[in-house]
């Protein structure tokens, strides 16, 4: 059984999908910084509240897309190798996804 940290583990991912995530997280940040203008200028609360709620769901759709590549690659590779301790941490990531 591997009993490496998993702070160490790494992916090196495709330029394509860097590109993608990296893209997705610059709309994203750049959406937290307007909300916190926003809040800066005294802006109306149901019109911050409904910029964060895009914020919240731009951040979901970044996180099943990095899942959902996650599953594509890492896990069928770490299964297809016998690691069946992929499955029990996968399982644990979806639970905390889930909350």
């Amino acid at each position: 059984m591997d009993h490496a940290c998993s702070c160490k583990r790494t992916k090196k991912r495709s330029t394509q999908e860097e590109k993608a995530l990296l893209n997705r997280l610059n709309r994203i940040s750049g959406q937290i910084r307007g909300i916190y203008k926003m809040v800066e200028e005294d802006a109306y609360c149901t019109d911050i509240l409904t910029q964060a709620a895009a914020a919240r769901e731009a951040l979901g759709s970044f996180s099943r897309m990095l899942l959902e590549e996650h599953i594509r690659t890492c896990v069928c590779q770490d299964l297809k190798e016998g690691k069946d301790g992929t499955a029990e941490d996968l399982v644990r990531t979806l639970r905390r996804l889930m909350k």
